[in-house]
């Protein structure tokens, strides 16, 4: 098994006897990036050295920002050079384009040569990030640029992580908000995305509860997710009131019906105790309606939930178009007057390659 794939189910380090500290017999392992301190200390450990200097990698990591173990200075020096080859894990920046408002939008390559996207999203008092979880989509929604590239494969923890501490060190303020809302369905790399979370909040120090997990739905995938109990936002994309409109929208909502959705939805909230929150894309002429505003209000009343708008940033590959203001504030005042907790998602970043997918498709950047 490769490093990648033994650390894409979020699996620990393996204990191992050896305690060579010479370059040719390092043990190998996965990335260290997404690693706990006390993976951390076991690895260490294992090479021979003592086991604060398993807190000394961890604090160099995920505090410092080393991108190679040659750089930590508190190491022996015979050690460092042992440790040449051993990866942490840090993806490399492709290219970055900043928005007026300050939005900054990441190409990153990762080891293999794969392109991904991530978003950090700056406001007065928060700084969001906005991560990836698989290269490109296997999903297909019509709608989204990252559907139309295709799709490759899973990330792994630490490229899930880098990405929080590359756009960390590039705005020079610590993070407070991660968002499992760009490139890839989170649920179809359910146990990598959960140990990301978890190394996000306990290893780069954001809280649980300001992480968002956003799925489009997959079957059976929703009752596994809450068996973690984590206390992470969870949020599905509906986008549609009604089954017809759905399977227009989403070419997995054949599978998956938008009822057996929402039933998933309720037990959700029933094995939790936390509200589910609901991202609808608004798309004119299409999904805006006021009688869409009604059907989605038939579908949530009495539901621990919350509608969050999205107005639609267009791109390319379809003819979908934004709404106006006043059709988003009709849509805002038949869910408020059902009593549907609702907000609309302001608009932040690009006028140009502003939709997940489109900055990569721009820069002629292929599913391989």
């Amino acid at each position: 098994m490769s490093p990648i794939q033994s650390i894409s189910s979020g699996t620990s380090f393996k204990p191992n006897s050896s305690t060579a500290t010479t370059k040719s017999s390092i043990i190998p392992i996965p990335p260290l990036l997404g690693a706990s301190v006390t993976e951390l200390t076991t690895w260490v450990q294992q090479q021979g050295q003592p086991a604060y200097r398993g807190r000394q990698l961890h604090g160099w990591i995920y505090q410092q920002g080393a991108r190679c173990l040659g750089e930590i200075s508190v190491f022996p020096k015979k050690w460092r050079e042992a440790l040449e080859d051993v990866p942490i894990g840090r993806s490399n920046l492709d290219y970055r384009l900043e928005a007026p408002d300050g939005t900054v939008k990441y190409l990153l390559q990762l080891a293999d040569g794969q392109i991904i996207e991530t978003v950090g999203i700056p406001t007065a008092k928060r700084l969001t990030v906005c991560v990836s979880s698989q290269v490109g989509c296997p999903m297909a929604c019509d709608f989204c640029a990252t559907g139309k590239g295709g799709f490759t494969r899973n990330l792994a923890r630490h490229e899930i992580v880098d990405q929080v501490l590359t756009v960390q060190e590039d705005f020079g303020q610590r993070v407070s908000n991660v968002v499992f809302m760009g490139m890839g369905e989170p649920l179809l790399n359910l146990d990598t995305v959960v140990a990301a979370v978890k190394s996000i909040n306990q290893d780069v120090g954001i809280g649980m509860r300001s992480q968002t997990i956003s799925t489009v739905g997959i079957p059976q995938r929703i009752r596994e997710l809450a068996q973690y109990q984590l206390q992470a936002t969870f949020a599905v994309s509906l986008h549609a009131s009604n089954q017809q409109l759905r399977e227009q929208l989403i070419p997995s909502a054949k599978h998956y019906s938008l009822e057996a959705l929402l039933e998933d939805c309720r037990e959700y909230v029933n094995l939790t105790g936390r509200r589910v929150s609901f991202e609808y894309i608004l798309l004119a002429e299409l999904n805006d309606l006021p009688e869409h505003a009604a059907e989605l209000a038939e579908h949530l009343r009495g539901f621990q939930s919350h509608v969050n708008l999205i107005p639609y940033n267009p791109i390319n590959e379809v003819d979908y178009q934004r709404p106006t203001s006043s059709r988003i504030q009709d849509f805002v005042d038949v869910l408020e007057k059902q009593h549907i907790a609702v907000s609309v998602r302001r608009s932040r970043g690009l006028e140009k390659d502003a939709a997940c997918g489109q900055l990569r498709a721009s820069n002629n950047t292929p599913i391989s």
